[in-house]
């Protein structure tokens, strides 16, 4: 059994490099059916620079950085969940709630009221994940070229 724990980290710092990096190859790759080559990997990383993440969380498999999620602010209120990724190897264990609970906290102490985001018709396991949490079927909130479906939850403070 795998000893979890889940902690902020800036963006920059080296375990959250190394999941962003693996998100994209993840993403992509499943995007196009096969393995992401390195220079689409770092290309995208370029168009869609994960810097301006206020939030980003970690999570650890037995000290291992295992999974991740940031969020940014589209306005003081309203947070965007994104580069949610679970190692392959470990999904299934309650990882992807435990980041995104924690997401959840830390944003109530931000002061933001909703989270959105946005995801691909693809990405099944997301998806309900998502909408377990509590997380609704909304309008589009974006023009991105990847979005399929988006989400909205809001967020009950204390």
């Amino acid at each position: 059994m795998k000893s979890w724990t889940v902690t902020a980290l800036p963006v920059a710092h080296p375990d959250a490099a190394l999941l962003i990096e693996r998100y994209f190859f993840d993403i992509i790759g499943r995007y196009h059916g096969r393995p992401a080559t390195h220079d689409e990997v770092h290309g995208h990383m370029k168009v869609e620079p994960s810097d301006d993440l206020p939030l980003f969380v970690v999570a650890y498999a037995d000290g291992v950085p295992s999974g991740c999620v940031g969020m940014r602010l589209l306005t003081p209120e309203v947070g965007e969940l994104t580069r949610m990724f679970v190692e392959p190897e470990v999904r299934g264990n309650g990882v992807g709630a435990m980041l995104i609970a924690e997401v959840e906290r830390h944003a109530r102490l931000l002061g933001v009221t909703a989270i959105r985001l946005d995801t691909r018709s693809d990405l099944v396991e997301a998806r309900g994940l998502y909408a377990k949490l509590g997380y609704a079927e909304v309008p589009a909130y974006n023009d991105s070229m990847y979005a399929e479906h988006w989400f909205e939850k809001h967020l009950a403070h204390d």
